[in-house]
């Protein structure tokens, strides 16, 4: 499960080289606490949730800087639907 959240945390930072810039340290560092933060989930529930809740965050984020979020979070979307139904 950790596994999981290894390669979103690495997706969610990927799609932050997509920003502009300036915004670019702010998104970083806000992925990377939220990250840290719950690095020591266990029950595969949380971790699901999480995994949706990142992959909703970042396509917000994207849309909101007018960038095709559908294309650009696909694999982030494939992470939490995979551990949708644990």
């Amino acid at each position: 499960m950790a596994n999981a959240g290894l390669r979103a945390y690495r997706e969610v930072l990927r799609l932050v080289r997509r920003l502009p810039a300036e915004t670019r340290p702010y998104y970083a560092k806000y992925a990377r606490e939220n990250f840290v933060n719950y690095r020591d989930l266990s029950a595969d529930d949380d971790l699901a949730a999480l995994l949706r809740r990142a992959y909703t965050h970042s396509t917000w984020v994207l849309s909101k800087y007018s960038i095709d979020a559908g294309k650009a979070t696909a694999r982030l979307k494939d992470l939490s639907d995979g551990h949708a139904g644990l």
